[in-house]
């Protein structure tokens, strides 16, 4: 009898495990949105730094990640134990603020040219040029900046992979939004890291001076890292924005009672389509979470900006 339960136990906790390990490739596949945002975010907020201080910065904001996370992650678990009736309010909530960044950066992206860009790029870089600039105070400042931004971005990474799991049991749950905490702090970090170094990396291929087959080849790929870097960062800053707008649009549609009728509704209605009819299906929702995020954005950006400018007024 106590080997049977011992054998029932383990098979128990091999099932809660399985579970757990679904979750969170559950809860993965809806964060990873915001993550390509996070990813391109926390690179920007790197660049200026000197090329052998961009580790210990990326470092020092990965540290203040986990600070972070170990705050929203008991506030979250004891809001769904205490609260849970506030999980998908908050979510929508979650998801308009990511609709609202999102075009934030295209309304900032079409009123301000590149040439506005370029020369907020130039006046830094004449400033870190300058001796009296204070590097330490400059790299602080970033460290700062990036750890803000990383607690905004880390909270809906939380309370999404909460809602993935918020029907489970408590003990499951703690296991899940942990296990994406950690992992989403590993990997936007570790590939922040690469990202920063990735130019570097080219560089000291290019350097390599050998006549051989081997060093031409190297040299070869240091080029083309050299020349992939700075495309790289605008295609995660292209792909991070697209996220936005699926993943906020996607909680806003899911929040609504009969968002998920419609969806299938005009999935079907497009599926009869000749020859494409199957891609059309599968792309629907897809482009009606992104049509929803894009209007939602420009709904709260309008709301923010008239806000704004009634407190403007009163103050005045």
């Amino acid at each position: 009898m106590a080997g049977a339960s011992l054998l029932t136990l383990l098979d128990d906790i091999a099932s809660v495990l399985d579970d757990v390990a679904l979750m969170t490739k559950v809860a993965a596949r809806k964060t990873a949105g915001v993550l390509g945002d996070d990813l391109a975010l926390n690179a920007e907020q790197v660049s200026g730094v000197r090329a052998e201080r961009e580790l210990p910065v990326v470092w020092a904001v990965a540290k203040g990640s986990l600070r972070n996370k170990l705050i929203l992650v008991p506030a979250a678990l004891a809001l769904s134990a205490l609260l849970p009736v506030a999980i998908t309010p908050l979510l929508m909530i979650g998801g308009a603020y990511l609709c609202f960044e999102g075009f934030e950066k295209l309304a900032h992206k079409f009123m301000h040219g590149s040439g506005d860009d370029a020369a907020a790029h130039a006046a830094e870089a004449a400033a870190l040029s300058d001796t009296e600039v204070d590097i330490v105070a400059f790299e602080k400042d970033k460290i700062a900046g990036a750890v803000r931004t990383d607690f905004i971005l880390s909270a809906e990474i939380i309370v999404i992979a909460l809602g993935t799991v918020q029907d489970a049991a408590f003990g499951s749950q703690v296991a899940v939004v942990s296990g994406i905490a950690l992992i989403m702090t590993a990997g936007v970090y570790g590939l922040v890291a690469g990202i920063v170094k990735l130019d570097d990396a080219g560089f000291y291929l290019l350097r390599k001076t050998a006549s051989n087959g081997w060093a031409a080849l190297q040299r070869g790929i240091g080029r083309v890292l050299v020349n992939a870097a700075p495309y790289l960062m605008k295609a995660l800053a292209v792909i991070g924005t697209a996220a936005m707008f699926l993943v906020g649009g996607g909680i806003l549609l899911h929040g609504l009672p009969q968002a998920h009728h419609w969806l299938e509704a005009a999935a079907n209605a497009v599926a009869s389509t000749p020859l494409i009819g199957g891609l059309l299906a599968a792309l629907t929702p897809t482009v009606l979470n992104a049509l929803a995020g894009v209007i939602a954005g420009g709904v709260v950006l309008a709301l923010v900006s008239l806000v704004g400018g009634v407190a403007a007024r009163l103050r005045s």
